[in-house]
């Protein structure tokens, strides 16, 4: 598994990680046992929410990381209605003691609402002076508000954004990628094989995914992974809750594309017109 420097906080980070969104109560078991499994393949990177599952999620990834938690990247975020100073600082107590863990290595903004940016921040650089944050981010900012948080927040402003980025939705490209790679920031992809969209292997979309698989050894999701991952600064964290899932996740981590590979696949997934703001799930 390949590792690259998260933004600004100079670690390490595994560039595929593990998604915990979309959680299922009946599957609780499963869950845990397939972040486990990706611990095991070193997918380290992992991220959560206080929004998952009302908090559940993050008490699944607890028994996940129990006794390994040396080992893990560890992210969660703050739900914007709760973003206050007060109450973020209150809700990060609250991840903290549902993770069982007495830090996170990142604190994310889930997406901006209706309190100062300047106010949940203000709480981030609390929290990170008490050691309960390492470093803070953003989620869902357009670069425009990226911007905004870097320049309330000074030199040590977010180490990154978390924002929606697949082959069919290649928004972020036209200002959040170029403005995290401006201020050394890490981009970080979530849902990166859309919303029960992947391209069916009949399509031509589909089908140049599965050529280009079989001249790497590889899988169409595997390719797709390994697209999103060709900016230096970039990682995704796809879904976790299937241990045959992970594994495949897991193969994306050392595959490399040849730039003849990207060219065809930009050319059948076209970056489209630039639009306000960015979509978000």
């Amino acid at each position: 598994m390949r590792h690259r420097q998260f933004g600004a906080t100079k670690r390490e980070v595994a560039v595929v990680g593990q998604g915990t969104w979309y959680g299922q109560e009946d599957k609780r078991e499963s869950a845990i046992e397939a972040l486990r499994r990706g611990l095991d393949l070193g997918l380290t990177h992992i991220d959560t929410a206080e929004m998952y599952l009302s908090g559940r999620a993050e008490e699944w990834v607890a028994e996940a990381i129990l006794h390994r938690r040396q080992e893990v990247f560890l992210v969660s975020k703050v739900l914007p209605q709760n973003a206050s100073r007060k109450g973020t600082v209150t809700a990060c107590e609250g991840s903290l003691k549902r993770l069982k863990t007495d830090r996170l290595d990142c604190y994310l903004l889930h997406w901006r609402g209706g309190y100062p940016l300047e106010d949940t921040i203000a709480a981030f650089q609390q929290l990170q002076s008490e050691g309960k944050i390492l470093s803070w981010g953003v989620s869902n900012f357009d670069a425009r508000d990226l911007e905004e948080a870097l320049r309330l927040s000074g030199p040590a402003g977010p180490v990154c954004d978390q924002v929606l980025y697949h082959l069919q939705e290649r928004a972020a490209e036209h200002g959040v990628i170029p403005c995290c790679e401006k201020h050394d920031a890490a981009f970080v992809a979530y849902s990166p094989f859309g919303h029960g969209d992947f391209p069916d292997p009949h399509t031509p979309a589909g089908r140049l995914l599965q050529e280009i698989a079989m001249e790497n050894n590889a899988t169409p999701r595997q390719v797709a992974l390994q697209f999103l991952l060709r900016q230096p600064f970039s990682f995704t964290i796809p879904k976790s809750s299937d241990i045959d899932h992970v594994v495949e996740n897991a193969g994306a981590g050392d595959l490399e594309l040849t730039g003849t590979q990207i060219q065809r696949l930009s050319k059948m997934f076209p970056l489209g017109a630039p639009r306000r703001g960015i979509p978000m799930l």
